[in-house]
């Protein structure tokens, strides 16, 4: 959905809905948590809204009273994000449902694809991180499934490629261990398994990258860091990691 199409419902209405909607748009669908005056106006004057560029966003902010709050600033220039209240407003302005449509959606493919997997430790994997999206954990959900689809891959491997899966890994990383079982795993790099895979042909040169691109956001959501994905980053995590490793 593009930022124009997120406002329409809003035409005609007042310059401070349509602020208000930029910031909310920014924060769940491109992972934006807060922006300037001058980031709401340019987003604003490509959505094509009448007269954006005439819009006095910074006194449309300060009068928002507590829709609005300013969690620092950005060089020299104040930054704005919605509160609570302000995602609230937004909601019922847009007749939006009051919980978060993108997770609903995710945890019912995720629902699915549960149902669906045979393997009793790979389901539970999965389940762990439909009750983690449930409750707005995104970094321990992204975490639980990339678990539940790495061991899938390792599975693949072990079962179809045993006898040419250490060559490939040892080609990647000479001083790995054999890899006889699925434990084994264990003392492989993630990342080091997916060159193996598209080493044995198991993914291509195309899927090796988006899931190591997966495999990047994982390590950053289960390491000790200050990164927390939005909702829109853990939607496509989801989408690809689902759609390379269990299509």
């Amino acid at each position: 959905m593009t930022l124009g199409e997120f406002l329409a419902p809003l035409a005609g209405g007042s310059q401070r809905e349509s602020c208000l909607a930029v910031l909310y748009y920014q924060q769940h669908y491109q992972d934006k948590a807060a922006l300037t005056v001058e980031e709401i106006r340019d987003a604003l004057v490509r959505a094509r809204v009448p007269r954006a560029s005439k819009i006095n966003v910074a006194d449309v902010l300060t009068k928002s009273g507590a829709l609005v709050d300013s969690p620092g600033v950005s060089g020299k220039r104040r930054l704005w994000q919605l509160t609570s209240s302000g995602e609230k407003h937004i909601r019922a302005k847009l007749g939006l449902p009051a919980s978060t449509p993108e997770i609903e959606h995710d945890v019912a493919t995720l629902e699915a694809l549960a149902a669906k997997v045979g393997d009793q430790v790979v389901r539970d994997y999965i389940l762990e991180s439909i009750k983690c999206l449930s409750v707005g954990a995104l970094r321990a959900a992204i975490v639980f499934l990339w678990t539940g689809a790495v061991r899938t891959l390792q599975e693949e491997a072990l079962t179809k490629h045993h006898a040419a899966l250490n060559g490939a890994i040892t080609k990647h990383d000479p001083k790995a261990r054999p890899v006889n079982k699925l434990e084994d795993f264990a003392y492989i790099r993630d990342a080091t398994t997916l060159l193996a895979l598209q080493e044995l042909g198991v993914l291509d040169k195309g899927e090796k990258t988006t899931l190591g691109e997966a495999l990047d956001l994982r390590n950053r959501c289960g390491h000790p860091t200050k990164y927390s994905p939005g909702i829109k980053k853990a939607s496509s995590f989801i989408e690809d990691v689902i759609g390379l490793v269990w299509a």
